[in-house]
């Protein structure tokens, strides 16, 4: 091989080495920055596609329909405890803070926060939907078939 053919060879592949490292260690430092989306059902039975469940400790992102009648409040403090469901079992959130104007039982709603037990979660942000047609597009999947009743059309 010619030297300057080897000269070449090298540059390139030193590039691609500090290129896969570079972007290796972005991934690290965004690990614990990432959010990934999960339903009720997905947290308790895993994802459909890859069985994939949550881990205690990890962050995330849970949408579903706050369960009429669960929804508590501590009198002293911004303290609300409630549940979620989509299709299949609930999962409880607590949250600590001011709720959003739209947030009301049979409300379609997205929280972002740290999975404490299986079936629990300690949300740091909550999410109201908007308007009556908006939904996360991975809640809108899950939900395809099932009618929901408004709260108060169903005498709550």
């Amino acid at each position: 091989m010619n030297p300057r053919r080897k000269q070449r060879l090298v540059a390139v592949s030193s590039i691609g080495v500090l290129l896969v490292a570079a972007i290796g260690f972005m991934l690290y430092a965004l690990q614990d920055s990432i959010d990934v989306f999960y339903t009720p059902t997905e947290i308790i039975d895993g994802k459909a596609k890859t069985g994939m469940k949550p881990v205690v400790g990890q962050r995330l992102r849970i949408g579903g329909l706050v369960v009429p009648g669960s929804v508590s409040r501590n009198e002293e403090t911004l303290a609300v405890t409630f549940d979620l469901m989509d299709i299949g079992p609930t999962v409880t959130v607590q949250f600590n803070g001011s709720l959003p104007d739209l947030f009301r039982e049979g409300q379609g709603i997205v929280a972002t926060g740290t999975l404490e037990k299986s079936n629990l979660i300690v949300a740091h942000e909550v999410l109201a939907k908007h308007d009556e047609e908006y939904m996360p597009p991975e809640l809108a999947e899950q939900l395809k078939g099932i009618k929901h009743v408004k709260p108060e059309q169903a005498g709550y």
